[in-house]
């Protein structure tokens, strides 16, 4: 809740005048407790969940020609129903689980310093601090992934998240209630590290569900934005971990690539990559074979040395 008891007070405090965004949220969270809108960041996972993955949905059931050429598993076709079900499974565990998780996380973020007042950080800090926080989180995310592959946590919690093995936008967040939880450490590592202002807080798992939303779509379009951020993984990236499924010893990170590359663990993408060249190469752009589509190549994967 902010100190002030109106926008007069709070440009005294602050010593100027407010900027069209800081009336806005002093308007807006003014009388709201801090608790408050720390729950906020629930109800957004929920909406943009349930939001984001709708174009996927709605290009998928098209069965488009046009569109089809830029799915990656090409013979795998979901239906409504699966999409439903997927979705509601997913909900369950939010409601289950993520809801109980953010509601006992308060303390923590008081803890750490997420902050409510005023003034709102500008555009270069959030973008520097949200740089960091996907840092943090590919990184110790990345080793997070490597132990889920484990014969012990592959079977018991991580083989629930591979039933797809041609991903859907549906199943980004669709997991064992404890791989949750475990993936969740790391995701608030970065604002434990670097804590910011609440909007911050709110937009780092937004844009962190974006962006595994867009990773588990199964497709991989030419004109997207995310193609301009380098070392980015992307749908393609990510499909190949899903497509070897159990055995996969590749293609472990969340976001970027650099640590896949580091440690070895992109050897048999590259190889797979290499043989998909050569493959187009033989049979010609003319032959039937697209670009990106896995088709009938053996899924096979090697160990980082």
């Amino acid at each position: 809740m902010l100190p002030y008891q109106n926008m007069h007070q709070a440009e005294a405090a602050l010593g100027r005048e407010l900027t069209i965004a800081e009336k806005l949220w002093l308007n807006y969270s003014a009388n709201k407790p801090d608790y408050l809108l720390h729950y906020h960041n629930i109800l957004f996972l929920i909406l943009f969940y349930s939001i984001a993955p709708l174009p996927y949905m709605f290009i998928e059931l098209s069965r488009s020609k046009r569109i089809e050429k830029h799915k990656i598993q090409s013979k795998i076709k979901n239906s409504f129903q699966d999409m439903l079900k997927c979705y509601k499974d997913v909900m369950q565990t939010f409601i289950v689980v993520v809801g109980p998780l953010q509601v006992s996380s308060y303390p923590f973020i008081k803890l750490i310093g997420i902050r409510t007042s005023l003034s709102l950080p500008s555009g270069g800090e959030m973008f520097w601090q949200l740089l960091v926080y996907f840092l943090i989180e590919d990184y110790t995310g990345y080793w997070v992934h490597r132990l889920l592959h484990s014969k012990w946590g592959y079977e018991k919690i991580h083989h629930v998240h591979h039933e797809y093995s041609a991903p859907m936008g549906f199943a980004a967040p669709y997991a064992h209630w404890s791989e949750i939880l475990i993936l969740g450490m790391p995701a608030f590592l970065g604002p434990a590290v670097v804590p910011g202002h609440i909007t911050t807080y709110w937009l780092w798992f937004v844009l962190r569900q974006m962006e595994a939303i867009e990773t588990h779509s199964g497709y991989d379009f030419s004109w997207s934005p995310t193609r301009f951020i380098p070392f980015y993984g992307g749908a393609k990236y990510h499909d190949y971990h899903h497509y070897v499924g159990r055995h996969s010893q590749s293609n472990f990170a969340s976001v970027f690539t650099y640590c896949d590359y580091l440690y070895g663990t992109d050897k048999g993408y590259r190889y797979h990559k290499s043989i998909l060249r050569k493959v187009k190469e033989i049979v010609g752009t003319n032959g039937g074979h697209r670009e990106g589509s896995y088709n009938s190549m053996p899924a096979q994967d090697f160990k980082s040395e």
